[in-house]
């Protein structure tokens, strides 16, 4: 163990880690299956454990590679659609995109924000936003803002994780993978309750004010 702990403090002070970080970032705003939260987390408690990769270069990074991805996925959006490939049209996809098109038509911005912090999510969002012509001056602030926290919060949960296994840092990178997972899945639940209650309500239902309303317009 101590042979490995040595090797990934090497590893880490190493400076290829920093583009590779960028470019993780950049491929997993519209490539799913590039784990960019896995490496920043990763990245960011070896920080705390080791003092190495330097961690304000690891949030400007991974908060630019997040940005320009984000970017990306709204142009491809714009240029193809969202059925031009057969993977936009299996099951899964139509209902991410569709529950896209929905957030984005009722409360774009929160929509924009928040699906930063879902891998497939943000893809399904910032596509739809492309295609449905989601003015670009609003899009691209969003995505900074987005992506900026999205990196702080990543960086913070290694950064804590990290510091407290300074003496192991594998052992404390995959605490914080499986930290940052738990606190993922626990904000993917609050999004899907929250859109259950205020996404998809229909329009067409009446609300008591509503009816109050009316008894007092009779």
């Amino acid at each position: 163990m101590d042979v490995i702990n040595e090797f990934i403090i090497g590893q880490a002070a190493a400076l290829w880690v920093y583009p590779l970080l960028f470019a993780v970032c950049i491929l997993d705003g519209f490539f799913p299956p590039v784990p960019s939260e896995t490496v920043l987390v990763t990245l960011s408690s070896l920080s705390g454990s080791t003092g190495r990769p330097y961690l304000w270069i690891v949030i400007v990074l991974a908060a630019l590679g997040a940005i320009i991805g984000d970017n990306i996925a709204y142009a491809i959006g714009r240029k193809v659609g969202t059925e031009r490939f057969r993977w936009m049209r299996r099951p899964k996809a139509r209902a991410a995109f569709a529950w896209a098109r929905r957030g984005l038509d009722k409360r774009g911005a929160a929509v924009i924000l928040t699906a930063r912090y879902i891998p497939i999510g943000r893809i399904a969002v910032n596509m739809t936003a492309g295609a449905t012509r989601y003015p670009r001056q609003k899009f691209v602030p969003l995505t900074i803002l987005g992506g900026t926290t999205w990196a702080l919060y990543s960086a913070f949960v290694g950064r804590l994780v990290g510091g407290w296994f300074e003496s192991q840092p594998l052992f404390g990178a995959a605490v914080a993978i499986c930290v940052a997972v738990v606190l993922g899945v626990g904000i993917d639940h609050l999004i899907q309750r929250f859109k259950t209650g205020r996404v998809d309500v229909p329009r067409g239902e009446s609300s008591p004010d509503d009816e109050r309303g009316s008894t007092l317009e009779r």
